[in-house]
């Protein structure tokens, strides 16, 4: 008999929610022990400085999406003390380059740690004690750098080895850590051990430690002050719904935009009537132009350092969280081995420029964790993903696939992706040749040359049948058997 369901971006992390449900946690314990083992297996794109979001649907039918993004810092900081440490570094991608910006004055209030903490408290049955263990385990003995992670580490180089901390983790023999080396990280085992036995002694949000927090900002030019951590809170939302061909789907709200868009995607995809026929050229035409629609209307928001893990268990209940770090601002939490995020060097999030926001803000996303609910309103599926700007894309195209076209979870999760960039169409490869081609009648086409971690990572469960992790971004799966 099944009693769980893990679906996210790295077989450590897998392992780790599988073992807290065989322990008798549930769901939410479980995406919480993933988001702790995540930290260390995944520091590329996740942390407990960054920030998300976990959309829970519980056994007795509440649904509730807590909000842990990051918020903007700088209270009580005069004008003449906002002169951020924000240093640009260009960074080369397979086909573009992209300048992302570091440093300590791109750290935005950290919101994940909080947010563990709360949904832990909120929903969770087990001890916090079980809930860090697997991820103490990973951070002291190791984790194998796997090839997508080590991707994104040689990617980001010249961040991560700005600082002799943060390049101790990540080259602690002087060069960059590689796939299949084993990536340990003895300070954040330490502090996690700390936090399981003193949770208020050990939060960065009060405290000593908020404390050397904000000297080690203060010292670095960065902006988050003692009043910024005293006044983030988690915040509880009512999810936003909207019905797509018989099912309803729930997802993330205001003030962030992925959710909405999704929606508004997959409304304009139903009000187009039958849907043609499965990567036929008329299908792919009009999954393009519902792309250009929704970004003609599309608003701010987007992450790019990012990871999704979706639990079931038995009882019914499920959580979907994403949650990010940004590229990491190449900084640690002093003595901590945690990443810090660079969330206000991220310009698709500040539209009306970098530090232009008022301090306190909740910063707006394009993550999007998400529920479809069937015609009796039971969880038919359950997905998010990573991408920045590609999250609502590849969710769309997934849940089109499962729901308008009848796929499999797996073939809709492995399916070839495209995306509309605003000025041309990316398409990976494996789509019908003539539907490509009658793409590129319309518009310009960038045909990839292999699938690519561009186009997102969707980790999806179908409660009660089986999970499936996105391999563009190192996903797997675990099936707990009892």
């Amino acid at each position: 008999m099944t009693t769980g369901i893990v679906a996210c971006g790295h077989p450590a992390v897998a392992d780790a929610a599988a073992s807290v449900l065989t322990s008798g946690g549930n769901a939410f314990d479980a995406c919480v022990a993933a988001g702790f083992a995540g930290a260390v297996a995944e520091p590329c794109f996740t942390s407990l400085a960054g920030g998300g979001f976990l959309l829970a649907h519980t056994s007795v039918g509440e649904q509730v999406l807590f909000d842990f993004f990051v918020d903007t810092p700088g209270r009580s900081l005069s004008l003449a003390e906002r002169q951020p440490n924000f240093l640009p570094i260009n960074v080369r991608f397979l086909a573009a380059d992209q300048v992302f910006h570091a440093g300590l004055g791109s750290v935005a209030v950290p919101g994940c740690l909080a947010g563990y903490l709360h949904v832990h408290e909120r929903l969770g049955r087990l001890a916090l004690a079980d809930i860090v263990r697997p991820a103490i385990g990973l951070a002291r003995d190791g984790v194998r750098l796997d090839a997508t992670q080590a991707e994104v580490l040689g990617l980001l180089a010249p961040i991560l080895q700005r600082e002799p901390e943060t390049a101790a983790i990540f080259a602690p023999a002087g060069s960059l850590l590689r796939e299949g080396d084993q990536l340990t990280n003895t300070d954040l085992a330490a502090y996690l051990e700390w936090l399981a036995a003193d949770q208020d002694g050990a939060s960065f949000y009060r405290g000593a430690l908020a404390d050397a927090l904000v000297v080690q900002m203060h010292s670095g030019d960065g902006l988050v002050t003692r009043d910024d951590l005293a006044a983030y809170r988690v915040i509880e939302r009512t999810p936003t719904t909207s019905d797509y061909r018989g099912h309803r789907i729930v997802t993330n709200p205001r003030p962030s935009f992925g959710g909405e868009l999704i929606a508004l995607a997959l409304s304009l995809e139903e009000a187009r009537g039958a849907p043609p026929a499965w990567h036929s050229p008329e299908h792919l035409e009009a999954v393009v132009e519902v792309m250009i629609d929704v970004d003609r209307r599309r608003a701010i928001g987007a992450t790019k350092g990012t990871t999704q893990v979706t639990v079931v268990d038995a009882a019914g209940n499920v959580a979907s969280m994403t949650t990010s770090n940004g590229e990491t601002s190449g900084d640690v939490v002093a003595g901590t081995g945690i990443l810090l995020n660079n969330m206000l060097g991220e310009d698709d999030l500040h539209p009306d420029g970098f530090h232009a926001a008022p301090p306190g803000e909740r910063v707006a996303s394009m993550m999007a964790p998400t529920l479809v609910l069937d015609p009796a309103d039971r969880v038919a599926l359950a997905l998010g993903s990573g991408g920045s700007k590609r999250i609502r894309t590849a969710i769309a195209q997934v849940v089109s696939a499962v729901v308008a076209h009848d796929r499999d979870l797996a073939e809709a999760v492995n399916a070839p992706r495209v995306h509309w960039d605003g000025d041309s169409v990316q398409v990976e490869p494996g789509l019908p040749a003539a539907a490509v081609q009658r793409l590129g009648k319309r518009w310009t086409i960038n045909a990839w040359p292999a699938r690519n971690l561009y186009f997102g990572g969707v980790h999806a469960v179908q409660p009660g049948k089986i999970g499936i992790g996105d391999p563009r971004r190192g996903g797997t799966a675990r099936m707990v058997v009892e």
